[in-house]
């Protein structure tokens, strides 16, 4: 059990690493930013279709895949119409953003539940290289999405610290839900391809609902596009490389 709390714990973590280098950040440009959603986008996209889905699909069959798919495109689309939602403006003086910080924040914890769940379910499997393989690709999501959480504070007015402290703490909701899923998952194995189909669902909602339409119609198209390969490449590279 100690191996795989590690395991859970340093994935959890990366949420927080990802949303460090916003204290050293003063100003970021509409086409770095651009361009930084894209890559998120494709590291979301390679960690959903060549890690998660994959590994569904090995513990179990396309009917609970899809299931679990539809399920987490679902509630994260019935999230967003009951919480004061986050749409990031641009604006000449750089990113513009509304008032919702702290629904950033309960969004990204709820996003975090169902993954949390995955990595734990899978440490608790019976294939000992699937809780890895679902950890790191997860946790290198996360970096990203620990970027962007702190990045939207700080527009928002918040200080730096507390901004990378928040994000942070959406880190440790993963935490709780790796713990619960590995005791559920002892338990009731059939869970852990519904968890893993179920956050494949929600990372691919945000992608397309989100993180894609704001990268265009700026100017920058060409060079989001790119970024996006290259963070579906650059995450396909590392698992296969740590597979």
């Amino acid at each position: 059990m100690d191996f795989n709390f590690i395991g859970m714990v340093l994935c959890a973590m990366t949420t927080g690493l990802g949303a460090l280098p916003v204290l050293f950040f003063r100003k970021i440009s509409h086409r770095r930013m651009d361009m930084l959603l894209a890559f998120t986008a494709g590291i979301m996209v390679a960690a959903s279709t060549y890690g998660l889905i994959p590994a569904a699909l090995k513990l179990s069959n396309l009917a609970v895949l899809c299931f679990g798919v539809l399920l987490g495109a679902i509630v994260l689309n019935f999230l967003e119409q009951f919480i004061p939602h986050l749409d990031v403006q641009h604006g000449k003086s750089g990113v513009i953003l509304d008032s919702k910080s702290l629904m950033v924040v309960a969004a990204m914890a709820f996003h975090n539940f169902p993954e949390g769940l995955s990595v734990g379910a899978s440490y608790a499997s019976d294939n000992e290289s699937l809780g890895p393989v679902v950890a790191f690709s997860i946790g290198l999501q996360n970096i990203p999405e620990g970027f962007l959480v702190a990045l939207f504070l700080i527009n928002q007015k918040v200080n730096r610290l507390i901004a990378v402290l928040m994000a942070s703490l959406t880190g440790v909701i993963e935490i709780i839900a790796s713990l619960l899923g590995f005791s559920l998952a002892a338990a009731a194995t059939a869970l852990v391809p519904y968890g893993l189909a179920f956050a494949a669902g929600a990372m691919l909602f945000i992608v397309y609902k989100e993180l894609i339409p704001e990268t265009h119609g700026h100017g920058y198209e060409r060079a989001a596009t790119f970024s996006f390969l290259v963070g579906l490449l650059t995450m396909i590279a590392l698992v296969a490389l740590f597979r």
